[in-house]
């Protein structure tokens, strides 16, 4: 059986963290989607640059909708979820690398990475930008986690082993 190697919760608690997490953070998520304090298409780069290194199948094909329909091009999107960022507006380029340290560091920016953000888009926006990673994340986390289920169930014929590894 090939090795599940997708990131997922290592733990009850980790999950019960990240819901906590979203449930006392929930008028800023609201915001952030209704006031649109990020732009859609900001966001969604975001949620798929996470989403390309947690390679979460589910969340690689919602959030690739919700982008086309945002306005992202589909060459685009292909590139973010292949780890480039070359389509992306020059503005946004430090925010996707962040959000692509931030997700292979599993929610653990370096500090000085995290202050070049700040540096760079202020505090007010990298706050909103670290609640729309921590989202992803937890969505990323509980969509692996439930294929990590199915693939040990089906003695690894369901469940998608990374695409890497296949």
């Amino acid at each position: 059986m090939i090795p599940f190697r997708k990131r997922t919760y290592t733990s009850f608690s980790q999950f019960v963290q990240d819901i906590r997490f979203l449930m006392a953070n929930r008028k800023s998520i609201r915001r952030i989607t209704h006031e649109k304090t990020l732009s859609g298409t900001f966001r969604e780069r975001l949620m798929l640059a996470v989403t390309q290194v947690n390679d979460c199948r589910h969340c690689s094909r919602v959030h690739s909708k919700a982008a086309l329909m945002e306005g992202l091009s589909g060459d685009e999107i292909r590139a973010i979820l292949g780890g480039t960022f070359d389509g992306c507006p020059v503005g946004e380029i430090p925010a996707m690398l962040y959000a692509e340290h931030w997700a292979e560091t599993e929610g653990r920016p370096d500090n000085d990475a995290r202050e070049k953000l700040i540096q760079t888009y202020g505090r007010d926006t990298v706050a909103d930008i670290d609640i729309v990673l921590r989202l992803i994340r937890t969505g990323n986390y509980s969509g692996n986690t439930l294929d990590y289920f199915l693939y040990r169930l089906s003695f690894g014929r369901l469940g998608m082993p990374r695409k890497a590894d296949a």
